[in-house]
């Protein structure tokens, strides 16, 4: 009899409760319905509880939707690639993306397929897999992973070289905005310089393909008003440096932008100028930012071609963080488990080599580096040597048993694999400016493919790297502290300057030839 007292007070009491909240009352209701319009309806209908929050995450999942692979490698931390490679490079399946014309080298270029940075992202959508690819056709697709086949495309004005992102707008009531793809593009082919309008940042629905926004990258100092990296969302607010040097803050989300000329413009934030004057005086108007951001800690760090590493505090909303080098910066930084980025360095605008510097950037920059792995220098078409690409990690996926591990493919073609977290206490090298020495990390292997702009990727004890002669499939042990490494499989006699994803042992790369490809074991 007691105990049926007891539960009859608690019952009154939670009755009581929510008789006297209806917030909570509705929001319980909104729960046991579960559907996209139950919260929605509670959001319109309490817009200031503190329960909004909560029902928007909630909304989102009854969409059974899940962004796998998020932008260019993979997550803000520039360190996620797929789950699994495979043992073998057949081939699945194929899809012609197509091609398009876009100056280059002094005439009109045709471009075929994709470059870089190229990367496709991942989506689950309500357990179906699908690809979002940018290609040399102006276009950015959606393709179903399993099969090739496409879904939709939506066109640009010029060839797309970079990484989309997605971001998740948790405040769209709508399905259909609440996935939005930010992409960028060459400037058009038909523009200068000086032209009114490069239309060359947009933002497309996910589910629909659909136009949400496009965000005119406004002439300055820079040669270029294109955008080649991918753009990253904390919260609700956008950060991207485009080319033109322009560090830009914004909020994607297209009701909050204005129109213009039948257009939606997102909202601008803040733009802070990547470059000055003694860049200027260094590098001409070679000023371009064309690598995406990385988030460490409450800092987006990004490195500029005038050769500039810039912390942007998010909380104070200003550079609080800056690192010279003085090279061209082009590839994307990881963090690494240890909370440091991996810096690749071109030769250019340097006395010494370019290679890869690791940087701790919880001290001051005089303190930073860790060390530096200088490349072998030589000149491969229009570049002096060094890293194109970017350096990739095995930190998310790492056995046990496995080290620390960094991978880069220089200009020459060697793959180097080194331990990140040790240096090498035989090794002294001087630093990219050859005005100090500095520590070099223990190299485990160093292994000749071929000259590439790609970015090799690992996978727990895997490695893929895409090149300009082929594709090259390694495995590797590390026994007794001892690291060896083979060839597993090699698909010669394709071109790729596309950065590869892989998941379920299916490998998704588009070629510099025309194709998206899918390669794995049959």
């Amino acid at each position: 009899m007691l105990n049926f007292l007891i539960k009859l007070c608690c019952i009154l009491s939670i009755v009581s409760i929510f008789s006297c909240n209806p917030e909570k009352k509705a929001f319980e209701q909104a729960k046991i319905t579960n559907s996209e319009q139950s919260y929605t309806e509670f959001i319109q209908r309490y817009p200031h509880s503190n329960l909004v929050a909560q029902a928007k995450i909630l909304r989102q999942k009854t969409d059974d939707i899940d962004i796998l692979i998020s932008t260019f490698l993979g997550n803000p931390q520039r360190n996620f690639y797929g789950d699994s490679l495979p043992d073998k490079l057949d081939t699945i399946w194929k899809f012609y993306l197509g091609e398009g014309l876009s100056p280059a080298y002094n005439y009109d270029k045709i471009w075929k397929g994709a470059g870089w940075t190229g990367q496709p992202l991942l989506v689950n959508e309500q357990g179906t897999l699908y690809l979002i690819q940018g290609a040399f056709d102006y276009g950015v697709h959606k393709i179903e992973a399993l099969t090739g086949k496409e879904l939709w495309v939506y066109k640009f004005d010029d060839i797309l070289k970079g990484t989309p992102s997605i971001w998740v707008n948790l405040n769209a009531d709508k399905k259909e905005d609440r996935y939005v793809i930010i992409q960028g593009s060459r400037k058009g082919w038909d523009k200068n310089k000086e032209s009114e309008h490069c239309w060359s940042l947009r933002a497309v629905s996910y589910i629909t393909g659909k136009e949400l926004w496009r965000y005119n990258s406004h002439p300055t100092d820079s040669y270029s008003r294109d955008v080649d990296g991918s753009s990253l969302t904390i919260n609700d607010t956008t950060y991207l440096a485009l080319e033109n040097g322009l560090f830009t803050v914004f909020d994607a989300d297209y009701k909050n932008g204005t129109e213009y000329q039948g257009f939606i413009v997102p909202k601008i934030y803040k733009q802070i100028q990547y470059y000055c004057q003694k860049d200027i005086e260094a590098h001409g108007d070679d000023l371009v930012a064309e690598a995406s951001p990385t988030l460490l800690g409450n800092r987006i760090f990004t490195p500029s071609g005038t050769g500039w590493i810039y912390g942007y505090n998010i909380e104070k909303g200003k550079n609080d963080w800056e690192f010279y080098i003085g090279a061209d910066l082009n590839g994307s930084m990881p963090v690494t488990s240890d909370s440091c980025l991996l810096v690749p360095i071109e030769k250019q605008y340097i006395e010494g080599k370019g290679g890869v510097m690791k940087i701790d950037p919880s001290k001051s920059p005089e303190d930073a580096v860790v060390w530096f792995m200088p490349t072998d220098t030589i000149t491969w078409l229009h570049w002096e040597g060094g890293i194109v690409g970017s350096v990739t990690t095995n930190d998310l996926t790492k056995r046990p048993q496995d080290p620390y591990i960094a991978i880069f493919v220089d200009c020459k073609g060697d793959l180097y694999i080194v331990d990140y977290m040790n240096i090498d206490k035989d090794t002294l090298v001087d630093c990219p400016n050859v005005i100090k020495k500095y520590n070099s990390p223990k190299l485990f292997a160093k292994v000749h493919t071929h000259a590439t702009i790609s970015s090799p990727i690992i996978i727990k004890n895997r490695i893929l790297v895409a090149t300009d002669a082929g594709l090259f499939l390694f495995e590797f042990e590390y026994e007794q502290e001892k690291f060896s490494i083979k060839l597993l499989d090699k698909i010669p006699n394709l071109s790729f300057d596309a950065t590869p994803i892989s998941w379920n042992g299916r490998i998704y790369l588009a070629d510099f030839n025309g194709y998206l490809w899918c390669f794995g074991g049959k």
